[in-house]
C-alpha cells in the first residue's frame, strides 16, 4: 500500500506539470518559435526511463549489494557470533513490526553495516567483520537496530522513487532546453543538430547535479529518522555509545561501494558547499541531535 502511494503521488506530480505547461501555454509559446515538442508525450517518455532506471537498480539492489561488497548471508550459523546476530536481527524485526531480513557480514576492517531491498519485507541487512570484532553487543544492536530502522521506514523504497521523479525532470528538462536552444538559436528547421546535442549534454549534466543535490538532502535526513529507530529498538545511550565510537574510528577507510554508501554508516565530514554533497550528516550533529530527543 506505501509502495502505490508513492506512485500515485508522484504520477500525479507528472499529471500536474503537464497540466500546468498547458494552462500556462508553454506549449504554444514554444510552437511559435519553431519549437515542435509534444510536452505531454515528452513528459511520459521520460517518465518511463527515468523511473525505469530507478526501480531497476532497486529490485537488483540486494544482488547488488552481495556482490559488491561480498557479504556472505548466514544461512546456517557457524558459530555462537552469527547465531547472536540472526537472533538479534530476528528480534528487531519483530519489534519493528517487518519480516525476518536476510543477514549477512561482508569482510571488511572498518566498522561499517547497510540495510537494502527493494521493499521492508524482502531487505538484507549487512555488518562488517571489523564492526562485530570491535564493537561490544549492545553497540551492535545498536547498528543493527538503525540498519532495521532504515527498512522499516521504507527508506529504500522512498529514494529510489525520489530518484525517479528528478531522473524524469532531468530527461525532460535537459530535452526542452536542447531542443528550444537547437530551434531558436542554431535555427536547425527539422530534426537534431549539433546544438541540441551539445546543449543537452551540458543541461542534464548541471540538471543532474542539482537533483543529486536533493537526493543527498534526504539522505541526511533519513539518517537522523535511523538514528530515533535505532535508539528506540535498542537504547538510546548505546546508540549514542555506538556512534562516538564509529567516530573515533572515523579514520579508518570505509569500505562499501559507491551505490551502498547511502546505506551504510559512514562519516564525510567536510566544510563550506562540499557538506551538501555528504549522504551522512557529520557525527557529531547526529549525537547531538539523540541527547536533545
Amino acid at each position: 500500500m506505501r509502495i502505490l502511494l508513492f506512485l500515485a503521488t508522484n504520477f500525479a506530480v507528472l499529471i500536474l506539470v503537464g497540466i500546468v505547461f498547458n494552462l500556462l501555454g508553454l506549449q504554444g509559446v514554444m510552437a511559435a518559435n519553431g519549437v515542435d515538442l509534444n510536452l505531454t508525450a515528452l513528459l511520459i517518455y521520460c517518465a518511463v526511463f527515468g523511473f525505469g532506471g530507478s526501480f531497476i537498480s532497486l529490485f537488483l539492489s540486494k544482488w547488488m549489494a552481495k556482490r559488491g561488497s561480498g557479504t556472505e548471508v548466514i544461512e546456517q550459523p557457524r558459530n555462537a557470533r552469527e547465531q547472536w546476530l540472526l537472533d538479534t536481527v530476528a528480534e528487531l524485526a519483530k519489534e519493528a513490526g517487518i519480516k525476518m531480513p536476510e543477514v549477512g557480514i561482508f569482510p571488511s576492517q572498518a566498522s561499517n553495516a547497510f540495510a537494502t531491498g527493494w521493499n521492508r519485507n524482502d531487505a538484507l541487512v549487512a555488518v562488517s567483520a571489523g564492526l562485530l570484532e570491535r564493537f561490544p553487543p549492545e553497540e551492535v544492536r545498536a547498528v543493527l537496530a538503525h540498519e532495521i530502522g532504515h527498512v522499516a521506514n521504507g527508506d529504500m523504497v522512498t529514494l529510489s522513487l525520489l530518484q525517479g521523479v528528478l531522473n524524469t525532470f532531468v530527461l525532460f528538462l535537459a530535452r526542452i532546453i536542447g531542443h528550444t536552444v537547437d530551434r531558436v538559436v542554431f535555427k536547425n528547421e527539422r530534426g537534431f543538430g549539433i546544438g541540441y546535442f551539445v546543449v543537452y549534454f551540458v543541461a542534464q549534466i548541471v540538471l543532474s547535479f542539482l537533483a543529486s543535490l536533493i537526493v543527498f538532502w534526504f539522505s541526511r535526513y533519513r539518517e537522523f529518522r535511523a538514528d530515533a529507530a535505532g535508539a528506540r529498538l535498542s537504547r538510546r545511550e548505546h546508540m549514542i555509545a555506538a556512534l562516538e565510537r564509529l567516530r573515533q574510528e572515523q579514520g579508518l577507510p570505509q569500505d562499501l561501494p559507491g551505490e551502498l554508501t547511502a546505506f551504510g554508516i559512514s562519516e564525510q565530514f567536510k566544510q563550506g558547499v562540499s557538506q551538501l554533497l555528504m549522504t551522512h550528516p557529520p557525527l557529531e550533529t547526529r549525537i547531538q541531535a539523540l541527547r536533545n530527543a
